[in-house]
């Protein structure tokens, strides 16, 4: 099967050009998205467009450049696509297009209601794909993952594997909060199954199977460099007292950054895989084990 996609060159794209190493793949870079043509295209059966401006969780970002890379590019790709003779358009979003908060277990069926112009533009994305007459034979797929990790991957996951490695105490344990999360390897697995199988045209939550709390992450993290958890269960009264003093004194613990690092976000993956009909191929530990080795890894490397 030939393949055409975008954003190769990032931490998912990498992955899955070794993980579909069997498929012909052409990679369109940023440049080749400005302005799409059929013949860039070429005789390609699917397009994977991966290639966005990511979150910016330390708002510096010019909040159009949102919009301009996630949305335009979207719109100008799937334009040429509609032209084209692909069959499949696989677009990886996010959560973040539906809610920047969940209170309960975020379905596909949540009216969407992002905040951030991350989300925003995203939404925008995804609506302009589903409001376009799709032609006989032709498919699209909208991916919204949660929060994806695996090796390679220098997100919030490395940096709480460094501190958990220097066996600094985690200090938030009494707030019992859970989180979904993502393996890199079934993101992979799902966008092959995509390739192979046709399914509705529709949008899919993308998530492991079972979600865990921030204290059985760090614990997941300590076991992989053999060293004991260092769970401190402070009273969350006395954390969120401090967090307060830290929103009028500026410090780096602030009633946000504690909302942040101690809410509950669950995804459900269960339409995916009552499409597809498949189960994913790891779980939710062994997915978080693999990505905590590749730190150690790379920590001995570098040593």
């Amino acid at each position: 099967m030939n393949i055409v996609i975008t954003g190769s060159s990032g931490f998912v794209g990498q992955n899955l050009l070794r993980y579909l190493a069997d498929f012909n793949i052409v990679q369109l870079n940023r440049e080749q998205l400005k302005s799409p043509t059929i013949e860039q295209l070429g005789n390609c059966e699917a397009i994977i467009h991966l290639a966005g401006k990511a979150h910016d969780l330390k708002k510096i970002s010019n909040p159009d450049k949102y919009y301009q890379v996630n949305y335009e590019l979207t719109k100008k790709l799937y334009d040429a696509f509609l032209k084209s003779d692909a069959k499949k358009f696989i677009f990886v979003s996010s959560v973040k297009a539906a809610a920047d908060s969940v209170e309960d277990v975020l379905t596909e069926d949540h009216q969407p209601n992002p905040k951030t112009d991350y989300g925003k533009s995203k939404l925008m994305a995804e609506q302009y794909v589903q409001s376009q007459i799709l032609p006989a034979g032709k498919s699209f797929y909208i991916l919204r993952p949660c929060m994806i990790h695996g090796p390679g991957n220098k997100g919030n996951l490395n940096l709480l594997y460094k501190f958990v490695r220097k066996g600094i105490p985690y200090p938030l344990a009494a707030f019992e909060n859970k989180r979904s999360f993502l393996s890199v390897e079934n993101l992979c697995f799902v966008i092959e199954q995509l390739l192979k199988k046709d399914i509705k045209s529709d949008v899919y939550n993308v998530t492991d199977d079972k979600a865990l709390s921030t204290s059985e992450v760090v614990e997941i993290l300590a076991n992989s460099s053999n060293k004991k958890a260092k769970l401190w269960r402070i009273s969350s009264g006395i954390i969120k007292s401090f967090a307060s003093i830290g929103d009028m004194l500026r410090l780096p613990l602030n009633s946000e950054r504690l909302q942040k690092l101690t809410e509950s976000y669950v995804v459900s993956n269960a339409k995916i895989k009552a499409a597809l009909g498949v189960e994913l191929p790891i779980t939710t530990v062994e997915g978080l084990t693999m990505t905590a080795k590749s730190f150690k890894n790379t920590s001995l490397t570098q040593s």
